[in-house]
């Protein structure tokens, strides 16, 4: 990423920096994946330092007796011995046996609650750390058995302590995803309000917590109706915006979290108009602009895991119907954001290929509905540009083909600055394809050619443009668009093409 920060928490040799740079690279693996579809992680941290590790515990599931022997020791002799059997019992409950163990036994959540809500720091962290390994289990009841620490960890979210807050946010953010009954007790407890006060910590691992933790909550099947709204109404969105801008205090992976955050909101279509209103779009749109800047004077710095999502949300928002109106060339004049988003493709051709599409869809919503922007990409000259990204994928080459039906459709002077240009070639090439969705759109742009260049047609047909056709006349889905194609050869009409947005 663009910068790290210090290691924290290093309390009976916990390191968390080590840990948190294998989450990222495990992060950045996953955010690849959520491009295509919502995925839902647990983080969890804990020491990896063999020699806090070394003890009797440590490798092997505990039989009943053995966490009853434990359970005791926490709660009698000094302080130290008290946080080594904490210590042990963490440890054991790495095991999945030892988990299902703990929580069949009468009690033992209570035990770790009393220990948590104790007067003793160190016995406070080391409940709260078993409780974290709990949340990390894969099996849905141990999450369920949680249950009862729930109002406790977001009792301690305001705290003073932001070792202590980061642990209770990745515990509350791992049972959220296990387990419904989890949310739904979470939210009557307050945990919105809870991280609307969270969010204005200047620690920036209780940010990052706080944005996993929101995420999940705003992935799960009930967030559209019963947690999406609440966060609207909060102190949570402005904060959110704002925290989308990497500093050099919070660095870019506190952006990042709230970016997907931001991600998942927009795609409930809960209520888009609003965040349009409160100033969405131009955040999104002066970021990418800055995105462009680092891009085109740094070699591959993980700006990819923000400008993923980042392109996403503003790409949904442009699609919807209120985002003609929010000023966009206003904020951003004709030429800086069509700009930006080639200089980001140039930079992710080279080191993240599957952003290029992201970045076609957002200039095709630019240039849907909006003749200045189409006017900015003819004055620059990036018609070439723009044709030399066919090869790179047939999802591509429907995103060219899409964004240049877009200026075609704006009318003749905007078909006479298309052609013939180096677009006849390409699209000639574009009819030898077996592709019929890929043949389509290029069909449908030779339609909006001819009806507004004539002297398109007859380019066409100088290039053997008909016997290429001739390759599809029996595909019965191109067989219309063939036919109409022919149609407006002779004074047909055009077709307007739509905005695109993603899910």
């Amino acid at each position: 990423m663009w910068s790290h920060r210090s290691g924290r928490l290093r309390a009976h040799g916990y390191n968390l920096q080590e840990q948190r740079d294998r989450w990222r690279e495990r992060e950045a693996a996953l955010r690849k994946a959520r491009r295509e579809q919502h995925l839902v992680s647990k983080r969890l941290l804990r020491d990896n330092d063999l020699e806090e590790a070394r003890d009797e515990f440590q490798n092997k599931p505990l039989e009943e007796l053995e966490v009853l022997h434990l359970l005791r020791m926490s709660q009698r002799g000094t302080e130290k011995e008290k946080e080594k059997a904490l210590i042990s019992l963490r440890h054991s409950l790495q095991h999945p046996e030892t988990q299902q163990t703990f929580i069949r036994l009468e009690g033992s959540i209570r035990t770790l609650i009393g220990l948590l809500t104790s007067n003793w720091a160190s016995l406070q962290m080391e409940a709260a750390r078993c409780l974290h390994e709990l949340s990390h289990a894969d099996q849905p009841n141990v999450a369920e058995a949680c249950l009862p620490s729930t109002s406790y960890l977001l009792t301690y979210l305001s705290g003073h302590s932001a070792d202590f807050i980061e642990l209770c946010l990745y515990t509350l953010g791992n049972l959220a995803v296990e387990s419904e009954a989890v949310r739904r007790q979470l939210l009557p407890q307050g945990i919105i309000p809870a991280l609307a006060l969270c969010i204005q910590s200047p620690h920036a691992a209780v940010l990052e917590a706080l944005g996993y933790t929101l995420s999940q909550l705003l992935q799960a099947n009930e967030a559209p109706k019963e947690i999406i709204p609440s966060v609207l109404d909060s102190a949570i969105l402005p904060n959110m915006l704002r925290l989308l801008h990497p500093t050099p205090e919070l660095g870019a992976s506190v952006a990042v979290e709230f970016a997907w955050c931001l991600h998942y909101i927009i795609c409930s279509q809960v209520n888009n108009p609003l965040l349009i209103s409160r100033g969405a779009l131009s955040t999104l749109g002066l970021l990418l602009m800055d995105l462009a800047r680092a891009a085109s004077g740094s070699v591959d710095t993980g700006l990819d895991l923000l400008a993923c999502p980042v392109l996403r949300c503003f790409g949904n928002l442009l699609a919807e119907e209120g985002a003609a109106d929010a000023g966009v060339r206003a904020d951003f004049g004709d030429e800086r954001i069509i700009v930006a988003m080639f200089i980001l493709m140039e930079f992710f051709i080279q080191h993240q290929p599957s952003l290029v599409p992201e970045c076609l869809w957002v200039l095709n919503n630019l240039t849907v509905k909006d003749p200045g922007l189409c006017t900015a990409m003819l004055s620059l000259d990036l018609v070439a540009p723009l044709l030399q990204l066919l090869p790179i994928s047939r999802v591509v080459r429907i995103l060219v083909l899409t964004i240049l039906c877009n200026i075609a459709e704006k009318g003749p002077f905007y078909c006479q600055r298309l052609w013939p240009g180096p677009l006849l070639p390409h699209l000639l090439d574009i009819l030898t394809l077996s592709d019929s969705e890929v043949v389509g759109q290029s069909l449908e742009l030779l339609q909006l050619l001819f009806v507004h260049q004539p002297e398109a047609a007859q380019d066409f047909l100088q290039h053997s443009g008909l016997q290429a056709l001739e390759k599809h006349k029996e595909e019965a889905d191109l067989q219309e668009r063939i036919q109409a194609l022919q149609e407006v050869a002779l004074g047909g009409s055009s077709l307007v093409p739509n905005a695109l947005a993603l899910p």
